[in-house]
């Protein structure tokens, strides 16, 4: 080892150089030789792992080492072969001038740590996309969780290279940098945070990728497409994105129209409003005329057989109509609704079904329709409710009820 080590000095100083111009030679000599071998083994490192890893990757049937392939693992893990090579054969370079080599190793021990991080970062990417193929993992949040990790990666690689740098011991390093963890709380206080919020979203399942939420606080309202350590993005409707932070998810309110998905139906809930003044008792002639409505013939004709059975009974002067039992306008219309909706091909049958009377407001009198469509999708809900509402409100006029609207900035009693 040692003819090698001064094998150029001795040719040089042979020829008439000096000692200190011969050993400076020297060292350049040794390290060009060790730069093309350096060169040359990397190529050969790579070639060798990344084809073994190719021909790998096409015999199996799983698509873990193909996408550790795209993620550039074996390429990463490939340097660590010249690496080593090059701290082994450093010595040998300077052998002349050990004060430069404590440099240069330390740079290489720097140079090794950061190649680490970035071969382990290639790794959990790889997790990352591997996960995300798995049905039962595609809506978990997969990325905060390889944040969290890289994080701490990096924090320990940091500490590693600083504790190299100063010469200092790497547990007395962090015991040093423990006076210093109030300070870290505070710059890293976010992301924390954000881990902390992702656990707990990952535990109460309240958050998936995929699940329509709604934000007001943000203008959030649309379908989660990111969860990571610091931020979930939602595309908006609009096609917008809206960033909110993580811990906002377990700080703040939202809505989140799963259940309403993996229902059966979504919900239809809106008022029709009409004058109080409209709503009156029905005379005979009111009934046979709404008789002709077909579903409600057989509602009235069974209706008006009880209540002339509890009139005559209880000898009810019917020359004033608001003497004994009577039917409304409003009533019947009500009737007429739920049946209807009871009716609609559209409506989930097997969910709640009501129309209800709300309690009187100064803009009329609200009669509420609730019931779930069949049809969860957006645009197909609309529709359906819109059909439902079109009927109901040009159904109003045929029970001689009357819709409550301004007219001319009037309001109309």
């Amino acid at each position: 080892m040692k003819h090698i080590q001064c094998f150029f000095r001795d040719y040089f100083e042979s020829i008439g150089m000096t000692e200190l111009s011969a050993m400076y030679f020297n060292m350049i000599c040794l390290l060009l030789i060790l730069v093309i071998i350096i060169f040359i083994t990397d190529r050969l490192a790579r070639l060798i792992i990344i084809n073994f890893s190719s021909r790998i990757s096409e015999q199996t049937s799983t698509n873990f080492d193909d996408l550790l392939v795209d993620n550039r693992a074996p390429r990463r893990v490939a340097h660590l072969v010249p690496l080593v090579l090059t701290i082994k054969l450093f010595p040998v370079v300077f052998y002349d001038f050990p004060q430069f080599e404590s440099y240069v190793i330390m740079l290489l021990k720097v140079y090794g740590i950061i190649l680490f991080i970035w071969i382990v970062r290639s790794v959990l990417k790889t997790f990352e996309a591997y996960f995300k193929t798995l049905t039962h993992l595609k809506d978990k949040p997969i990325d905060s969780y390889i944040q969290v990790v890289m994080l701490f990666m990096w924090i320990i690689g940091i500490a590693s290279i600083l504790a190299i740098l100063i010469n200092l011991s790497f547990l007395k390093f962090f015991t040093t940098l423990g006076a210093a963890s109030a300070v870290l709380l505070l710059i890293f206080k976010d992301t924390i945070l954000g881990f902390v919020a992702s656990i707990q979203v990952a535990i109460n399942d309240s958050v998936r990728i995929g699940d329509w939420i709604t934000m007001e606080k943000y203008g959030a309202d649309g379908e989660v497409i990111e969860i990571n350590l610091s931020t979930v993005q939602v595309q908006n409707f609009d096609m917008t994105i809206t960033n909110i932070p993580t811990y906002a998810l377990i700080s703040d309110a939202f809505k989140n129209w799963r259940g309403m998905q993996s229902s059966g139906g979504r919900r239809i809930k809106r008022s029709i409003l009409l004058k109080a003044k409209s709503i009156m008792y029905l005379s005979d002639e009111h009934i046979e005329k709404l008789k002709s409505i077909q579903l409600i013939s057989n509602y009235l004709e069974s209706r008006q057989k009880d209540i002339n059975t509890h009139n005559d009974t209880n000898n009810a002067d019917k020359s004033v109509l608001i003497n004994g039992r009577n039917l409304t306008n409003l009533g019947v219309f009500r009737k007429y609704l739920q049946t209807y909706i009871e009716n609609h091909s559209a409506i989930n049958k097997d969910m709640f079904i009501m129309v209800r009377q709300m309690a009187p407001t100064p803009q009329g009198l609200p009669l509420e329709i609730y019931c779930f469509s069949s049809d969860k999708r957006w645009e197909n809900y609309e529709y359906i409710m819109s059909d439902i509402f079109d009927h109901a409100l040009a159904a109003v006029p045929y029970f001689d009820l009357e819709i409550f609207e301004f007219t001319s900035g009037v309001i109309t009693n």
